[in-house]
């Protein structure tokens, strides 16, 4: 393995770092409270990767199993137990525990554990993720084919 072409071009460096301190209001809350903390979407990272911090209370939420076609996704425990898939069986994701889960790679996740759990959900390459995200919360809107086309856009296959 080699390291991919350079991104910067450069000779001198630049200062372009991102701070988000401890407190920052999440960019978006679920009515049931789940908070989802945009880190670095997709766009700020010229698509390179997005990450959020995923915040859920005790009540059982979480996706169903699904698959990407165009990016992985990966799960870093903070604070509490997160039911993941793999594929094959049901981990009980602790604090500091990571799970990745390829492109085509069966998973799902559910919080089964009657108690909050803060995670980070990293996806790569940085597709929109954010309107995936803000677009769960109008399911009850949509029509059949309206939930269809959704999820087509956004890229989650559901077996």
């Amino acid at each position: 393995m080699t390291y991919p072409p350079p991104l910067y071009h450069g000779d001198k460096g630049e200062v372009s770092a991102t701070y988000r301190p401890e407190g920052t209001a999440p960019e978006l809350v679920y009515p049931n409270g789940t908070r989802v903390h945009y880190l670095s979407s997709g766009a700020s990272t010229n698509g390179l990767f997005g990450l959020y911090r995923w915040e859920c209370g005790p009540g059982v939420t979480g996706p169903d199993p699904h698959f990407h076609h165009t990016l992985a996704e990966s799960f870093y425990i903070l604070d509490g137990v997160m039911s993941i898939y793999d594929g094959e069986r049901w981990i009980e994701a602790s604090p500091g525990e990571y799970v990745h889960v390829p492109p085509g790679g069966i998973h799902a996740f559910k919080n089964r554990s009657g108690a909050p759990v803060k995670m980070l959900l990293h996806f790569a390459p940085g597709a929109p993720r954010e309107g995936y995200f803000e677009g769960l919360a109008h399911l009850g809107e949509m029509t059949e084919e309206e939930k269809a086309a959704f999820y087509l856009e956004h890229d989650n296959i559901w077996l």
